[in-house]
C-alpha cells in the first residue's frame, strides 16, 4: 500500500477536525490502496490570509509537515468575494513561498456549510437534522448556511461549528454535494494531488 502526506491549511476551528475526515474520504473514493496522511490542518484566519508574510509563513510551516514528497492543500471560505478573483492571488503567494511543492487552493463558495446543503437528502435525520430535508436548488447561493442548517434542525438545536461540521463531513454524499462547483473543485483538486503517486 502506497502512502501520501498531506498538510492542510484552513480557517475555522471546525475545519480543523473536519477537513482531514473530509480530505481522506476522498481520496478512499479515489484510490481505495492509497493511504493518505493528513497532518492536523493549520488554521489561518482571513485577515492573516491577507495580511503581506503571514500567508508565506503559514505555507512554509505546511511544507515542512508535508515533507519534500508531500504536497499542500488549502481549503478556505470566500465570504462574499468572487472565488475566481481571489483564488489565483493567494495560490500564486503560496507557490512563490514552497515552489518544491504541488499545492492546491479551494475556496469554498460562500462557506464549507454549503457542501452539507448541495447534499442535504443524504444528512436526513443526522445531527438533529429533520428527517425530511431536502436540498436548496443552488447552494452556493445562499448566504449563512450554517444559519439554514439550524432552521432545520429540531427545536431547541442549532447547529455548531466545532461539534457538527466533523461530524458531517464524515457523513455527507460526497457525488451528491459535487453539484456544488466548488465542492466538485474540491474532489478534483484533491485527485490531482495524489495523482503523481498512482502514476
Amino acid at each position: 500500500m502506497s502512502s501520501f502526506d498531506l498538510a492542510c491549511i484552513v480557517e475555522g476551528y471546525g475545519e480543523v477536525q473536519a477537513v482531514p475526515i473530509l480530505v481522506r474520504r476522498i481520496a478512499q473514493a479515489l484510490d481505495p490502496s492509497l493511504r493518505v496522511r493528513v497532518h492536523p490542518p493549520i488554521r489561518v484566519s482571513r485577515t492573516k490570509v491577507v495580511k503581506p508574510g503571514e500567508l508565506e509563513r503559514t505555507d512554509t510551516l505546511a511544507g515542512r509537515r508535508a515533507g519534500r514528497q508531500g504536497a499542500i492543500l488549502m481549503i478556505l471560505d470566500s465570504d462574499d468575494e468572487c472565488p475566481a478573483r481571489l483564488a489565483p492571488e493567494i495560490l500564486a503567494r503560496a507557490r512563490h513561498a514552497r515552489s518544491d511543492l504541488p499545492i492546491g487552493l479551494v475556496l469554498a463558495k460562500r462557506e464549507f456549510e454549503a457542501w452539507f446543503l448541495a447534499a442535504a437528502d443524504s444528512l436526513r435525520g443526522k445531527r438533529g437534522l429533520i428527517s425530511n430535508l431536502t436540498a436548496p436548488d443552488d447552494p452556493e447561493s445562499i448566504r449563512g448556511a450554517k444559519e439554514w442548517l439550524t432552521a432545520r434542525m429540531a427545536p431547541g438545536r442549532r447547529y455548531v461549528e466545532t461539534l457538527d461540521q466533523a461530524a458531517l463531513a464524515a457523513t455527507f454524499d460526497l457525488e451528491l454535494a459535487r453539484r456544488a462547483p466548488s465542492f466538485d473543485k474540491l474532489y478534483r483538486q484533491v485527485a490531482a494531488l495524489i495523482n503523481p503517486v498512482n502514476t
